[in-house]
């Protein structure tokens, strides 16, 4: 979401109500209070509200867009509702975000309407993929996780709308399984966490009363004020489009850009954490993300948490850092399209992520490549890793390199996502070019495994002659597969 000064007041204010209404929310419209067609009334009328202050009749693009999509799922077949509402669903996002980009404000920052659209679009989606598991395929069909998020009826329209405009997530997500959601609108969203321990005694250290979310909230609201106060001191001393100016480029020595490209970068990271985290906090003051319980007993409130801070700035791989980034995400794209597409889901992923953010040719330029870093990572971390693991002071040596790696690269990466445009996009790369880089590592992949089967074929002919065939056949298939 790109928020401007004056937005980002609105935005702030906004949340700090959803905040309040939260903790109201969970105290006295418990479930054991009032009945789930209550909470999903006051939950969904909250966040129209929330909606209609930020985004004025822009908000009732929302309405359309879930409306459509509910229309799909009644009216089409179940064999293939899923992909239709799939298409109407993003279309609609894309014809929005269009409109948005080309016709009224191009290039500036504001807190557009299609940033909660974005999550209703996630949300949609799942949606309709799990209802099309539950009621057409067989358990055998689906993969474990499918079979949690399977849902085996149809929901009511405002159960629907309460899924998708609540006002915990409708300015800022995350975005949630149908059924976590429902379990804590019914209250049974602990109930999971309280079955027996393996002994098939009842574990009393666990069979509490539901736990509170009030340390992990004080927690996160923390992580926000920090977040907020680094963002707003160093995003002006840090910008982004320095990396591209002229003399910045022909006045300062090559290490030095890259020094400043990963602090600019790192300047920009906290807005995103703070946004996140401020949602996450909202969700976990009215009671949802519970997740289990530690192993000191201490109970997790992360269940729907978009970020992982540390592991983000301390991540050694490219893997790492986006398996700790938007998590909620990066788990919608792996459940609709990774795990789903028969063609090169990778790329598909990627794409499918790119046509999601927007229409600005920065957002594909990132993604395009992104799919090489992957690749190219990928690489990287089967013909070089095996080297440095002989010992720990070398697999040391090999983790300070690799974060040192992944932070450049991930903020080479990311420019284009920042500057939107295709000419200081293609200005920056002229100046900085990692991707022939990862291009050659991937030529010396296939170089390697070319070589490697070969000598497996040699190996084999050799020892036919010897008369070890069936066990050299072994090794060199062994070979083959770690290749």
């Amino acid at each position: 979401m790109l928020l401007s000064s004056q937005n980002l007041v609105n935005f702030v204010a906004c949340q700090l109500f959803a905040l309040l209404m939260a903790v109201w929310f969970r105290l006295y419209l418990h479930p054991s209070k009032t009945s789930p067609f209550i909470r999903h009334v006051v939950a969904t009328l909250l966040g129209f509200y929330l909606a209609l202050f930020c985004f004025g009749w822009y908000s009732l693009h929302f309405l359309m867009q879930s409306g459509l999509s509910y229309s799909v799922m009644v009216f089409a077949g179940l064999e293939h509702m899923h992909k239709y509402c799939f298409i109407v669903t993003l279309g609609y996002l894309i014809l929005c975000q269009i409109t948005r980009v080309y016709v009224f404000d191009y290039g500036m920052y504001s807190a557009d309407f299609t940033g909660p659209m974005m999550v209703i679009t996630q949300k949609i989606t799942s949606l309709a993929f799990e209802i099309h598991d539950g009621l057409t395929k067989r358990e055998g069909q689906l993969t474990p996780s499918q079979k949690y998020l399977a849902i085996s009826r149809m929901p009511s329209l405002l159960e629907y709308l309460s899924y998708n405009c609540n006002f915990m997530g409708i300015l800022a997500g995350p975005t949630c399984s149908y059924n976590d959601y429902m379990a804590f609108i019914e209250g049974t969203g602990y109930q999971p966490r309280h079955q027996e321990n393996a002994n098939g005694k009842e574990n009393g250290k666990y069979k509490q009363s539901e736990p509170s979310p009030k340390n992990d909230v004080i927690s996160k609201l923390c992580t926000c004020a920090i977040s907020l106060f680094i963002y707003l001191s160093l995003c002006k001393l840090l910008p982004v489009e320095r990396s591209i100016n002229d003399d910045f480029v022909n006045n300062t020595p090559f290490h030095l850009q890259v020094i400043y490209l990963y602090l600019a970068m790192l300047a920009l990271r906290p807005k995103y954490y703070f946004v996140w985290t401020l949602a996450d906090a909202i969700n976990n003051a009215a009671g949802f993300g519970f997740n289990g319980y530690n192993k000191d007993g201490s109970p997790r409130w992360d269940l729907i948490s978009n970020l992982r801070i540390l592991d983000i700035e301390f991540a050694t791989s490219f893997k790492l850092f986006l398996d700790n980034w938007n998590i909620q995400t990066a788990l919608w794209l792996k459940r609709v399209c990774y795990e789903r597409c028969p063609i090169n889901p990778t790329a598909a992923t990627f794409l499918l992520s790119a046509m999601w953010h927007g229409v600005y040719p920065g957002y594909y330029l990132t993604f395009l490549t992104g799919i090489v870093m992957t690749m190219a990572a990928r690489a990287v971390r089967h013909n070089i890793r095996p080297y440095f693991l002989v010992s720990d002071s070398h697999k040391r040596i090999y983790d300070v390199i690799t974060w040192a790696c992944t932070q450049v690269a991930i903020s080479y990466t990311v420019v284009p996502f920042v500057l939107l445009a295709v000419g200081p996009s293609f200005k920056f790369y002229r100046y900085v070019c990692l991707i022939e880089l990862c291009v050659e590592l991937l030529t010396l992949k296939s170089i390697k495994l070319s070589v490697t089967l070969k000598d497996c074929c040699h190996e084999i002919k050799d020892n036919r002659q010897k008369g070890t065939h069936n066990s050299t056949d072994n090794n060199c298939n062994q070979k083959d597969k770690a290749t």
